[in-house]
């Protein structure tokens, strides 16, 4: 579906709120799990987060990070980078809940890794999320893209498995005191064959 309303435009630093919440969102509240565990109180932990997302260096850094637009408004996020053709060996300090992500990360070395796909509630079901899934493919490796999704996430599962997603290994998750739903994380691929690199 084509949308000549949306635009895609690089994150900015001004967008560290936007990009917190879209985070969370996408990980189906793991991030604010994670964010309380060094946030002085439960209600600053979304703070913590806009303070990474607002930041230079962590993962989900406004650097690494875009907006797309309706209207002039926020309406999802992509945040995605292209895997080395060597991963590095696991962090031992990794906090356990992390640790099978990351796992299956380092299974797709050489892959445009999407390692954050959101669009905000008011947004969901006019074709952005797709628009955003394609656009990442500008990061598409020698062994095509990459994600990682819950297995209990069936919306996000089938927008993967239309894009051309396919499951390719699985871990048990570590929930360490996380509610989120599901049993398993899944490493879904799309082959270099089916990826565009633009």
């Amino acid at each position: 579906m084509t949308r000549p309303d949306l635009t895609i435009r690089k994150a900015c630093a001004a967008d560290a709120g936007f990009i917190a919440e879209m985070v969370n969102q996408a990980g189906e509240g793991i991030a604010l799990h994670f964010w309380s565990m060094t946030a002085p109180v439960a209600s600053a932990a979304i703070e913590v987060g806009i303070a990474r997302a607002a930041g230079e260096t962590a993962a989900i850094s406004y650097r690494n990070a875009w907006i797309a637009e309706i209207g002039g408004e926020a309406a999802g996020c992509l945040i995605a980078h292209r895997q080395p053709e060597t991963l590095p060996p696991p962090d031992p300090e990794t906090p356990p809940l992390f640790r099978p992500l990351d796992s299956l990360e380092a299974e797709a070395p050489d892959t445009g890794y999407v390692h954050v796909l959101a669009t905000a509630p008011a947004f969901q079901g006019r074709g952005i999320g797709t628009r955003l899934l394609d656009f990442a493919e500008r990061y598409a490796g020698p062994r095509g893209m990459s994600l990682i999704v819950a297995d209990a996430n069936e919306g996000a599962r089938r927008l993967y498995e239309r894009a051309g997603y396919r499951v390719a290994a699985r871990r048990a998750m570590v929930k360490d005191g996380w509610a989120g739903a599901g049993r398993e994380w899944l490493l879904m691929v799309k082959p270099a064959d089916h990826a565009r690199n633009g």
